[in-house]
């Protein structure tokens, strides 16, 4: 199996807004309307936006099967979730510095994007080997709060910019990534010893942000690989582990399928100058928007770079 082919629009961005059929027009008007009677949800007036933006709502209604009840019931509990956690004022007021530093942890975003659009990510975890031993000094609350401030980024600063970017689906809003897992130089003992820290990520994005991860590409996996999968496969729903694509040693023939080569950084066959301790290298359309890659926790919004504000609004994406 290979990754969909990216200029087949239509089928890469089915359930997405502008690409729905009949039948999920009619399961997200429902969906919306559950919502609304149940208070967790609020259409948009003259005096008041949306609570929430359709391209959030469907995540949870594709992550569903396109079964309203069972999205409400998930939806909800992320709802409480991001109530719990504070999610909001968390990401508005998390210490910029610590921010930065913590992206050493996580799938780093590249700065480029995918051919439909899609935000390009990495994850090397041979990287994390010189900062393992922060990584695990770190105390588990905090170290939660810190993944949670990644994925506010992702979804209500890279999503909301890459939607704006020009892009084939446009003006289908940006809702996932594409990422490249890279396994070059890890061992089986450092898999074992990361295994919290990689399950936590996960289990946290499918529960409360559903239908973020697109295509995942694992490239220099190991001969240990096997072990590895059978550890971490019931991290993710089914419609997740479809989209993991293990490529091997020499990725590049499969990436330049979905990624351009300008776009795909050179270890992975491509003719971007970028590796994993890079800050984003964003593409000129993404500088002649932004300029620079803003630092700290931020927005895009209305066309411009914010900083979130303290308060107890509802944004459970971009």
């Amino acid at each position: 199996m290979s990754p969909t082919t990216p200029l087949d629009i239509q089928t890469a961005f089915a359930g997405h807004l502008g690409h729905l059929t009949a039948e999920q027009e009619e399961a997200f008007a429902k969906f919306k309307d559950n919502l609304s009677k149940a208070n967790l949800y609020h259409p948009s007036t003259e005096s008041r936006s949306a609570s929430h933006d359709d391209p959030s709502l469907l995540r949870f209604l594709r992550a569903r099967s396109w079964q309203p009840a069972a999205a409400q019931k998930q939806f909800q509990d992320a709802e409480n979730w991001r109530l719990k956690y504070d999610v909001n004022n968390l990401y508005a007021t998390f210490d910029p510095e610590e921010f930065e530093k913590s992206k050493r942890f996580y799938p780093r975003w590249t700065g480029r994007r995918d051919k439909k659009g899609l935000p390009l990510y990495v994850y090397r975890l041979a990287s994390l080997d010189p900062v393992e031993k922060e990584l695990h000094a770190t105390p588990p609350e905090r170290r939660y709060q810190r993944i949670i401030a990644l994925y506010e980024l992702m979804t209500r600063f890279s999503f909301a910019l890459c939607s704006a970017l020009p892009h084939p689906s446009s003006p289908t809003p940006i809702s996932s990534t594409t990422s490249i897992i890279d396994l070059e130089g890890v061992s089986l003992g450092s898999m074992w010893r990361l295994r919290n820290h990689l399950q936590e990520a996960s289990r946290l994005a499918t529960a409360n942000y559903p239908e973020t991860l697109g295509t995942i590409a694992v490239v220099n996996s190991p001969s240990f690989f096997p072990t590895v999968w059978g550890w971490i496969k019931g991290w993710f729903d089914e419609g997740t582990r479809n989209k993991i694509y293990v490529l091997g040693k020499e990725p590049g023939a499969k990436l330049l399928e979905i990624i351009n080569s300008e776009d795909l950084p050179k270890p992975y066959g491509g003719t971007l100058d970028w590796k994993f301790e890079d800050e984003p290298k964003l593409d000129a359309a993404a500088q002649e928007l932004i300029g620079e890659m803003p630092k700290g926790p931020v927005i895009f919004r209305d066309g411009k770079v914010e900083k979130p504000s303290v308060g107890t609004e509802q944004a459970t994406q971009n």
